[in-house]
């Protein structure tokens, strides 16, 4: 492609976000900064619509980009703005450190608030360890149960127990496990009771025992849970909220998690911003939406991903750095010592 066209492409993609309606050729004289005659850009459109990356709607003889169009200019074309001094203070004063859950609820709002689209943060998938395990009686028949994981979360569960432990048993079997089993695999744990658990105690194996079968023993072992947040806002986006059918998919969804759950794991692989066009590929089958997404990290290991989810036709120029700075904001609040 020459210039004069990638010129044309790039002023007709930034009106049609801007505008919102097909783009002709007398905006894209008035608007490219080109001395170019109207039938001269008639011929360049001809040859971008032959390339896939534009097309003319029917009812128009004016022009709107393609997915095709949308990966070009967001790839080579898009010029980041820097982002508004009081946009930057309102995210860093939302992202402090803080307890990692609450963080992460503050990133996810965030990034509605500041884009006018729906946020999303697909949170760390839990850890298959435990730091420190606690048994204390309830009474008869009824222990509970409290694990804490290596990132500080807690989690507690109640165990109904036909045997009457006494608090002393229950203090023993805590120093037992948590000196002989913290920091270890659940894996390990069960591996271990196979061979020894007749070696221990009936006390000690009875509370290993209940605790494994309780199901806590399984925390951790499936996929990050996903915070979304303003979803809503999309009702006030033109290009999705007038044709029920596509608003109803795009609900759909959004409900479902699981394709926004395996875009987000895909980004989780990548390095720093990624943009996904709808209708490109499986992973966002919805032609008039887009994502844009980034890995978060603690301690420079990346733990989850986050992003905005919008139209295709959305200011990337301005989503673009939110979505980076939020990241890097979370990134350093997650990895603060107060959070260890």
């Amino acid at each position: 492609m020459d210039d004069r066209s990638r010129a044309l492409l790039k002023t007709l993609i930034e009106r049609y976000i801007e505008e919102g309606q097909p783009i002709g050729s007398r905006t894209l004289s008035r608007f490219s900064g080109l001395d170019l005659s109207a039938a001269t850009i008639r011929n360049v459109m001809a040859n971008l619509e032959d390339m896939g990356l534009v097309t003319s709607p029917h009812t128009s003889a004016g022009r709107i980009p393609t997915p095709r169009g949308y990966r070009l200019f967001v790839d080579t074309m898009v010029t980041v703005r820097p982002l508004e001094e009081i946009a930057t203070r309102e995210m860093e004063k939302g992202l402090l450190p803080d307890s990692p859950q609450r963080v992460m609820n503050s990133a996810a709002q965030i990034l509605p608030n500041l884009t006018h689209f729906a946020g999303v943060v697909m949170t760390p998938k839990r850890a298959q360890v435990f730091k420190h395990i606690e048994f204390l009686r309830l009474g008869e028949g009824k222990i509970l149960l409290i694990m804490v994981i290596p990132e500080g979360d807690v989690q507690s569960r109640i165990l109904p127990t036909t045997q009457d432990y006494t608090p002393s048993q229950l203090v023993e079997a805590d120093n037992y496990i948590n000196t002989q089993f913290a920091g270890k695999s659940f894996a390990e744990v069960r591996a271990h009771l196979a061979s020894d658990l007749d070696n221990l105690r009936s006390d000690i194996s009875g509370l290993m025992a209940l605790a494994l079968h309780s199901g806590v023993s399984d925390y951790g072992m499936g996929q990050g849970d996903m915070l979304l947040s303003g979803e809503r806002r999309l009702l006030n986006v033109g290009d999705l909220s007038t044709n029920l059918d596509k608003l109803r998919k795009m609900f759909d969804m959004l409900e479902q998690k699981s394709v926004l759950l395996q875009l987000l794991d895909v980004s989780s692989y990548a390095d720093g911003i990624q943009i996904f066009i709808g209708g490109e590929s499986d992973l966002l089958p919805y032609e008039d939406l887009a994502v844009i997404s980034a890995p978060y990290s603690v301690d420079g290991q990346v733990v989850g991903t986050l992003g905005v989810i919008g139209p295709t036709r959305m200011a990337y120029d301005r989503v673009i750095p939110i979505v980076d700075i939020t990241f890097r904001l979370l990134s350093g609040a997650l990895s603060s010592p107060t959070n260890l």
